[in-house]
């Protein structure tokens, strides 16, 4: 201790990490998630099969995606080393005891399937559309005649992934890219032998909500991203239509 009229150091050899910025954050997430039964309703409602599945559940890798979201770190590996000293503390906030390693939330991420993920949406859907808004705050585009519309924007990016070449060598085994998974041959507008992976956005225009994302190789499904994206719209406009809300219901709305 260094002795000083007005500042007090005090140094110790013992590591103390400090709070991530983010945690307080993560904290208020995860207790609005608690009070609105939400994490009670994903740890009953989503199932995902796999094997070996060990002593973890989809609710321990939600709360870790939900934390690295807020936090906004640069990469998986930089949240871990900073969520790391305080994972006992973290998992509690979600109910949970264990924080799972990042290479099995790399598994875990492997094996969701179709079934699993639409069971999410559906339940994200569900409970957050009807949330924040009412028919007299939400705006819109009025014409003369005074009739209102509600203006959704449903947007298609391609984004290309560029590839080292790779050695062609008969003593090699196989080559094996880790792209294959997400990534396919689609139309780069280029010459190049690269992938790409095309993603659907759907966005309410006058809150700048976002109502779903929806991604696939290559150039996609059109037909099923835009089905999935009107479902997604449909599902937020009776949720605002609701009889239970107060205010006049909404008779139109625009798709752009």
């Amino acid at each position: 201790m260094i002795p000083n009229p007005c500042i007090e150091v005090q140094t110790s050899p013992e590591a103390r990490p400090s709070v991530p910025s983010w945690f307080a954050e993560v904290v208020i997430i995860a207790r609005h998630l608690t009070t609105h039964d939400l994490l009670d309703a994903f740890a009953q409602q989503i199932r995902l099969v796999r094997g070996r599945f060990g002593t973890y559940e989809p609710i321990d890798f939600l709360a870790l995606l939900v934390g690295y979201a807020i936090s906004g770190e640069r990469t998986l590996y930089d949240f871990f080393e900073r969520i790391i000293p305080f994972e006992a503390a973290f998992m509690a906030l979600f109910g949970r005891r264990c924080l799972p390693h990042r290479s099995s939330l790399s598994r875990f991420l492997a094996d969701v399937d179709r079934p699993c993920l639409e069971a999410f949406r559906t339940l994200f859907e569900q409970q957050s559309f009807p949330e924040g808004w009412t028919s007299e705050t939400i705006g819109g585009v009025f014409d003369r005649q005074g009739r209102r519309y509600i203006v959704f924007d449903v947007d298609a990016t391609r984004q290309a992934a560029r590839q080292r070449a790779l050695p062609c060598d008969p003593a090699l085994p196989a080559a094996r890219r880790r792209l294959d998974a997400v990534c396919a041959p689609g139309y780069t507008g280029r010459k190049r032998g690269e992938v790409v992976r095309t993603r659907t956005t759907a966005l309410q225009m006058h809150t700048r909500q976002w109502i779903g994302t929806y991604a696939d190789k290559g150039n996609g499904d059109y037909r099923d991203e835009l089905a999935s994206a009107l479902q997604s719209i449909t599902t937020a406009l009776f949720a605002l239509c609701s009889p239970t809300r107060s205010g006049p219901g909404l008779s139109r709305w625009t798709l752009w």
